[in-house]
C-alpha cells in the first residue's frame, strides 16, 4: 500500500516535503458546499482520480480518511476550490501518514470495521437521526456476532455504544417511548427493538466526548482527531 500512495503523490500536482505535516484531515468547513470557482476540466479530472484511489486507499488501509473521502466523492461532478483545497489537505495528511499500511481485525483493541455514509432520508429530530444511524450499522454488528460464532468464539457481549439518551429508550423500548415528535418514524427503525429483547445486541451509555464513532460523522480538530484515530488505527508514531 506504501508504494500505491507513493504513485498518488508522484501523479498530484502539489508537492510535498518532510516538513508538509498535516495533523488533521479538514478544517471546520469540511461538511460545508463547495465554495468558489468550478475547478477547470483538467483539475477536475484530476480530483476525481485523486477521491477514487483515496476512496481505495480508506477502504484497504487508513480508515481515518473514510468521512474526508465520503464528503469528497460527493463533490467529483461539481468540484469547486474549496473542494480542491480539502482534497490538497487529504494528500498532505496522507504523505504524513501514508507509512500506515493496514489495520488489525480485533474486538476491544483497534477498530475491526468502520462505516461513513450519508442517510437517505431526513430526519426530524437527533434523535430520529441517531435511530436511522443504529438501523444503517445494527447489520453489520449482528453479521459479525454471527460470523465469530459460527467460527467458534461465542460473543458473550454484543455492546452498542450510544450518547443520545432519548434514542436509547426508543431503540431499548420501541413505540412504548416514543413522543410526539418520534410517532411517525417507521417500523423498520425499531428492529433493533426485537434485537434488544433476543438478547443479540446490548445497549448502552456512552458519553458524547468518548464516543469514538464521532471520528466517521464529524471534521474533528486537534487533540480530539489525534486520540480517536490512535484508538482506530492503534497508535501512530
Amino acid at each position: 500500500m506504501d508504494d500505491y500512495v507513493n504513485n498518488m503523490m508522484e501523479d498530484f500536482p502539489v508537492k510535498f516535503n518532510k516538513d508538509s505535516k498535516q495533523e488533521t484531515l479538514a478544517g471546520n468547513d469540511l461538511l460545508e458546499a463547495g465554495k468558489g470557482k468550478l475547478l477547470s476540466a483538467e483539475y477536475r479530472q484530476i480530483f476525481h482520480a485523486t477521491v477514487a484511489r483515496g476512496l481505495y486507499v480508506s477502504k484497504r488501509a487508513s480508515w481515518d480518511i473514510h468521512p474526508t473521502i465520503t464528503i469528497l466523492a460527493s463533490r467529483v461532478q461539481e468540484a469547486t476550490e474549496s473542494d480542491w483545497k480539502k482534497c490538497v489537505c487529504m494528500m498532505q495528511y496522507l504523505f504524513y501518514f501514508k507509512s500506515h499500511t493496514g489495520g488489525t481485525l480485533s474486538f476491544g483493541g483497534d477498530a475491526a470495521q468502520v462505516m461513513s455514509k450519508k442517510q437517505k432520508l431526513n430526519s426530524r429530530s437527533s434523535t430520529e437521526a441517531e435511530l436511522i444511524a443504529v438501523d444503517n450499522v445494527v447489520t453489520m454488528i449482528l453479521w459479525t456476532k454471527l460470523f465469530m460464532e459460527w467460527q467458534g468464539y461465542p460473543i458473550e457481549k454484543n455492546i452498542l455504544y450510544q450518547d443520545n439518551k432519548s434514542a436509547i429508550l426508543l431503540e431499548e423500548n420501541g413505540r412504548k417511548s416514543a413522543g410526539k415528535r418520534s410517532r411517525a418514524i417507521n417500523i423498520r427503525y425499531f428492529f433493533i427493538t426485537d434485537q434488544v429483547e433476543k438478547g443479540n445486541v446490548k445497549i448502552e451509555y456512552c458519553p458524547t466526548d468518548d464516543m469514538i464513532a464521532d471520528f466517521m460523522t464529524k471534521p474533528l480538530q486537534g487533540e480530539k482527531f489525534c486520540k480517536f484515530r490512535d484508538l482506530i488505527l492503534g497508535p501512530q508514531d
